[in-house]
């Protein structure tokens, strides 16, 4: 199933850690990224903006192939 705007998702962390993106800067994601819910609030080709609002952070870009729906 495609992430579309609006689901509630989370990373997917074996997709995350290996990835360019973690190669690119510092590899020590937080656990929120994988253990809680994130919604997307934007799409831009193949990335999503994601705003985890549980916890006070900043939205994050990520791959649409590095979220999974939040079931």
């Amino acid at each position: 199933m495609a992430v579309k705007k609006g689901n509630m998702v989370r990373a997917i962390r074996e997709k995350l850690e290996n990835s360019v993106e973690a190669k690119a800067s510092d590899s020590r994601f937080p656990a929120y990224l994988f253990e809680s819910q994130g919604e997307v609030v934007d799409i831009k080709g193949d990335y999503a903006l994601v705003k985890f609002g549980k916890v006070p952070t900043p939205n994050i870009w990520l791959k649409l192939e590095q979220l999974e729906e939040f079931a």
